[in-house]
This record gives structure tokens, sequence and C-alpha cells, in this order.
């Protein structure tokens, strides 16, 4: 099971307050909500996880449906919480996203190869994503993952060459569209820190490895990037398409998704003038990422129930127009 189109389209139809004010999207014939929790912070211990659960609970009981995690989330904590909490939620409403590419302690094969890894940290080799896909299902207690990213796969260039990243980057591929053909994952993408923002990773050519690895109809269809307003080379990716040799941007069914990650900082003034009626930095920086034209769901932590259920009042407030948006980067 994973999520389906009639499962999040029934969900939003039970929020007609937030389907009415935009709040979910279409991406890949599925109702997303625009704000998604994330599960990176917190520590590693018992009274972490039962918040974390809780909130997780909260959020997809009120509105959310879009939960991201990493299987190195506080030591695969953070995905045994969302599989905790799927369990009290309808699971073909939601969509669950992780991600692999970091060693974890207690969570690393022992036949990972040692030319299999960058810096004694990263791997993408065929076998480890196999293992790592396995025990993050496991972890969730989940037929299917709907989304599953590479991890930060620029880290390996402090490590190996271009040339050598872009071969890594190819078999990962491979065995990730083989993967989805078993049902294992539905889709798969790139989340990355410094990656596109930096230029060490490119999205043409991803998606024409992407294309070599499992043909026209290949499921690498998401990526994941950090988003703030001091970003705007970030900006205008966003908000252009990956057809043309650009990143992103259409949310209909067999094209792309980008999922930001809301970088919570202090506003500058034009953003808050710019969004009025939003009283935190927090709530400012997930309505700036969500305004975004390229990007389909803003990403927040929610490590607590309180936050989960405080977080979607920002659907009260539509997103900011198209025009608006862009004066801010003039």
């Amino acid at each position: 099971m994973y999520a389906t189109s009639e499962g999040s389209a029934r969900y939003a139809s039970r929020f007609p307050e937030f389907r009415d004010a935009a709040f979910y999207r279409c991406v890949l014939n599925l109702s997303v909500s625009s704000l998604g929790l994330g599960t990176y912070l917190g520590e590693a211990d018992d009274t972490t996880d039962s918040s974390y659960i809780d909130a997780i609970v909260a959020a997809g009981e009120n509105g959310i449906n879009f939960f991201d995690t990493a299987i190195n989330y506080r030591n695969q904590r953070s995905e045994r919480c969302i599989g905790a909490a799927l369990r009290r939620l309808q699971r073909d409403e939601v969509v669950v996203c992780t991600k692999a590419g970091f060693l974890v302690p207690g969570a690393t094969p022992k036949s990972l190869a040692p030319t299999d890894v960058a810096g004694g940290l990263h791997s993408m080799a065929p076998d480890f994503l196999t293992d790592q896909v396995d025990r993050s299902r496991a972890n969730m207690g989940l037929d299917t993952i709907d989304m599953f990213y590479l991890h930060n796969p620029e880290t390996q260039l402090g490590f190996v060459d271009a040339s050598a990243l872009e071969t890594r980057i190819r078999r990962a591929f491979e065995r990730l569209e083989q993967l989805a053909d078993g049902n294992k994952i539905h889709w798969y993408g790139v989340a990355t820190w410094d990656g596109f923002r930096k230029g060490a990773l490119k999205l043409p050519r991803l998606v024409e490895i992407a294309r070599e690895a499992g043909g026209p109809d290949h499921r690498f269809r998401f990526i994941q990037l950090p988003f703030h307003t001091a970003n705007d080379d970030v900006h205008r990716r966003a908000g252009q398409r990956a057809g043309s040799h650009r990143a992103p941007r259409s949310r209909r069914s067999g094209q792309w998704s980008a999922d930001a990650r809301a970088v919570i900082g202090q506003m500058p003034g034009g953003v808050t003038r710019m969004i009025p009626a939003l009283e935190t930095s927090a709530r400012h920086a997930v309505q700036f990422s969500r305004s975004a034209a390229g990007i389909s769901v803003a990403l927040a932590g929610m490590s607590h129930r309180r936050h989960a259920l405080e977080n979607p009042g920002i659907v009260r407030i539509p997103p900011v127009s198209p025009d608006a948006y862009l004066r801010f980067f003039q």
C-alpha cells in the first residue's frame, strides 16, 4: 500500500476550508498539503519519540498529509516514529518520504565494501541502497515508500571527482528503478543541501541519467533543497521547468515536484511587509517557501503536538501572489 490519488483526494475533502484556500496541491496525481512535517531534530530518546508520534498523528488528523524523514534522522528513530503514527492514520491518504546515503550505526550492512564508501560516511552503492530501503520499510511498516531520496550525494565530491560521482549516481538510479519496478519505492529523487545551490549537481544532467537508467517513464521525479530569502538563485530555479533544462515547476502527473526545507531565521523587512498577517519568523519562512511558483511542499520540523496544531494556521493566509513574490527579488 502507498499513497493513492483516491486516498489523498478523500483526505483533502475532509478539510474543505484548507482545500478551498489552495492548501492542497496536485503532485503526480496526489493531493498533498503544501506544508509538510519534518523529523530531523531532537534527541534519540523515548521522550522525543513520544512527542514526535503525537505530533505526526496530530498533523495527520488536522490537515497535513506529507511526512519527511531519513534513516539517519535520530539514528532510525524518526522513521520508527512515523511507522508508529501511521498505524493510527489511513495509509493511502498520506505521503511518506525518506532518504539514505549516510552511514548509520547499527544500520550499515557488513558487506558494504570500503571502496563503495566516501570519506567513511557516505555511500550510494546499489546493494547498500537496497539494504537501506528495506530497513526503512521495516522501520515504518511500509510495503512501499512513496518518495525515496538520495541524501546529499554532493557529499562525495570531497572524496571523488565529478566523473566518478556521476557514475555512482547512474548506478544508484539504475537500482532505484529496479526497486520501483518491485514496488518497494514509488518514486525517487535527490535531497541536497549544497548540491543545486553551489552547482555541484546539475538537474538537466540528472534527468538525462534517469532517462538512461529508466527510459522516458523513469521514476526520478522529486528534488528537495533548502529555501530561504537569501537564496535568490534557488528561487529563480524553483520557478522554472526541468523539461527545458531548468528546475521543476509543474505539479501535473508525470512531471516534477520540488520540496523545500523552510530555513527559519530572521526575515527581512521586505518579507514581513509582503506577508504582514503572520506573527513569527517560522511562519513567515513557511509561507515564503510555499508561495514560490515551483515549490510543492514547504517542510518544517514539528516535534511537538502544538506545532502540528498551530502551523496549519497559515492556511488562512493565501500564498503570496506571483507578482508580489517576484517583486521581492527585484
